[in-house]
């Protein structure tokens, strides 16, 4: 009965769209001496180059017998485009040191000017 069973990927969007990836069926052989024993195994799918942004989604893994559905947890995804780079606070850095420094050199000349009077 639990020999024969599909597996199907699909995802589902920000707006709750499901959409599917990849289905297959599969059928086991059960060796002998090993009915009635559980097993696992193992069954990955690579999802290749995503197209653009919106395949950012959640994407499932479930697998069906007969009349039984077992689906994953899910893995979140997020799809960026081509030329995105993370944020860089070098400039920021720079520009507030040297405006600190700057200010800080302005008190200190005016704080001798200051005393010696």
């Amino acid at each position: 009965k639990y020999t024969k069973f599909s597996i199907s990927y699909y995802w589902i969007n920000s707006l709750g769209q499901k959409t599917s990836i990849y289905h297959r069926s599969e059928h086991v052989n059960i060796p002998p001496g090993k009915e009635n024993q559980s097993a696992a195994s193992s069954y990955d799918h690579r999802i290749m180059l995503l197209e653009n942004t919106y395949s950012t989604g959640t994407y499932y893994c479930a697998v069906e017998w007969n009349d039984i559905q077992i689906m994953g947890k899910g893995v979140f995804v997020l799809v960026r485009g081509t030329g995105y780079g993370e944020a860089s606070y070098r400039w920021e850095v720079l520009v507030t040191l040297t405006v600190l420094l700057a200010v800080l050199s302005i008190i200190a000349t005016a704080l001798l000017l200051w005393k010696r009077k």
